[in-house]
């Protein structure tokens, strides 16, 4: 996959960690649905409050990409939902360790109401050249 971060003079800088704007080509593209922050162990929200659930959710996320062999250096752009906005500062901290270098694309969204009393969701869409050889079985001429 090859992925270029634009960034325009003429807007304004990111003021988190995210790009302005992914210009990318990959053979293929990877829709991921919004993740919570459930413990796939115990099937349930974890405790501990946004910065739990903000580490889960990524968790989440990461064991997604890695079916397909893949990292957080695949996604291209996430969404970010967030029951308050004053958890803004410590999700982007705690989503700047995963993203350390070209980061995605990226939107956060203050919403009334999450799944399961959530205080956090993530969705992204990621894209890469090469998946793993077990999903090379699906029909999709890969």
């Amino acid at each position: 996959m090859h992925k270029e971060i634009i960034s325009s003079q003429n807007a304004p800088k990111a003021v988190g960690p995210y790009s302005q704007a992914v210009l990318y080509q990959a053979k293929h593209t990877l829709e991921l649905s919004g993740q919570i922050g459930i413990d796939p162990q115990i099937n349930q929200l974890v405790s501990g409050g946004i910065e739990a659930e903000t580490k889960q959710t990524l968790d989440n996320i990461g064991a997604v990409l890695a079916e397909l062999g893949w990292n957080f250096a695949n996604i291209l752009k996430s969404r970010i939902y967030l029951v308050d906005m004053g958890d803004y500062k410590l999700v982007n901290e705690i989503y700047a360790k995963r993203f350390s270098e070209n980061q995605p694309a990226r939107i956060a969204i203050g919403v009334n109401q999450l799944p399961l009393g959530a205080r956090i969701e993530i969705e992204c869409v990621a894209g890469g050249d090469e998946i793993e050889e077990n999903l090379q079985k699906i029909n999709f001429n890969l």
